[in-house]
């Protein structure tokens, strides 16, 4: 069964560059639902041309919001193939998966290489109006800081709930000398370049990467990939 990777997209050229290399690196098809190509249907519409019966879709997405709930869904009917509609790669039915957690925390490490230690982190998110998506980020980062073993709050860079700036301010406030930001990010673009900026204009000691093709992520989208359940027949 082939597997197709879909991306939100950006109009950063750097993002559909990550989101390539991590559909390499699980033997997969790439796929965007907005600013970059192709798209998920093009792709499916290729691969039963091509005389595949059925395919499995994982959706490069940190949250169930919008984009998960409504646009992949709609993007996937009408297909003349089955399709097996993978889980996002954050926390489903209030469970963060290890894998994600593994990816974070390497992510920290090697930022920190040069930098040392850290008492406080903030978990940055790109930012949503749904309170549900939300509250996974913030689940997934307490679930992070548990395992780190430092105060971890989360953060957005846009719509509703804190700033990066803000949430980095008010672990300060609280007593931490060293606050460094973890980027809730698949892959670079601007709303990463803005939490980033975000949290290194008020004292972040570091800002660690996207999580992008590292292979904890990799493991995660082989394991999401092999509990599809979510069937859209032809």
């Amino acid at each position: 069964m082939t597997l197709v990777l879909v991306a939100h997209g950006s109009a950063d050229p750097r993002a559909a560059l990550q989101t390539r290399a991590l559909a390499r690196a699980v033997g997969g098809v790439a796929a965007f639902l907005d600013h970059a190509g192709p798209r998920p249907a093009s792709v499916l519409r290729d691969l039963s041309l091509a005389g595949h019966r059925s395919a499995v879709v994982v959706p490069l997405l940190l949250t169930s919001a919008y984009h998960g709930r409504v646009d992949l869904p709609a993007a996937l009917a009408g297909l003349e193939l089955d399709v097996a509609l993978a889980d996002v790669l954050g926390p489903v039915d209030g469970v963060v998966p290890p894998e994600l957690l593994d990816a974070l925390a390497l992510r920290l490490g090697s930022a920190l290489r040069s930098s040392g230690s850290y008492d406080g982190l903030v978990l940055a998110a790109a930012g949503t109006r749904d309170a549900d998506a939300r509250e996974t980020v913030s689940l997934s980062a307490r679930a992070l800081g548990e395992r780190l073993g430092v105060p971890c709050t989360a953060a957005f860079a846009t719509s509703d709930g804190m700033r990066p700036a803000e949430a980095v301010a008010r672990l300060r406030a609280a007593g931490a000398r060293r606050v460094a930001m973890s980027a809730y990010f698949l892959a670079p673009g601007k709303l990463y370049d803005l939490a980033a900026a975000g949290a290194r204009g008020a004292g972040a000691v570091a800002v660690t990467r996207p999580l992008g093709a590292s292979p904890d992520l990799a493991r995660l989208v082989r394991r999401r990939a092999a509990s599809a359940r979510v069937l859209v027949p032809a």
